[in-house]
């Protein structure tokens, strides 16, 4: 069992900068993927960028540039360094985790709320 807790949203203007955070029950390095995902109002919940047990990471297109994914393995906890936010980028960010072996697991955290105003 993994307990997820997201934090750091918040209202900000078009331009802006949040950082989000992830804290993790676990060591972040025992865990095979983490990742954030963003829900806008309406729509279904995207990958955003993931994080793999040795460290690599992938963003996706949609934020490439603009958003940093990376992790503090001695604190556990799970980052998501998001600039020159967008009104789109408005949403619902989560935290999710997936373990491969030896057991599957896909645990997600409560979720934290960006608004961006334009």
């Amino acid at each position: 069992q993994v307990h997820l807790v997201e934090s750091g949203g918040g209202l900000v203007q078009a331009g802006g900068s949040l950082r989000l955070s992830c804290a993790v029950s676990k060591s972040v390095t025992s865990i095979n993927i983490m990742g954030w995902y963003h829900q806008a109002s309406g729509s279904e919940r995207e990958p955003l960028a993931t994080i793999i047990t040795d460290g690599t990471t992938f963003v996706a297109d949609s934020v490439k540039g603009r958003f940093t994914i990376s992790r503090d393995n001695t604190k556990n906890m799970l980052y998501l360094q998001m600039n020159n936010l967008k009104p789109e980028d408005a949403g619902t960010y989560y935290c999710n985790a997936k373990i491969l072996l030896p057991t599957r697991g896909d645990y997600w955290g409560q979720g934290t709320q960006v608004t961006v105003s334009s």
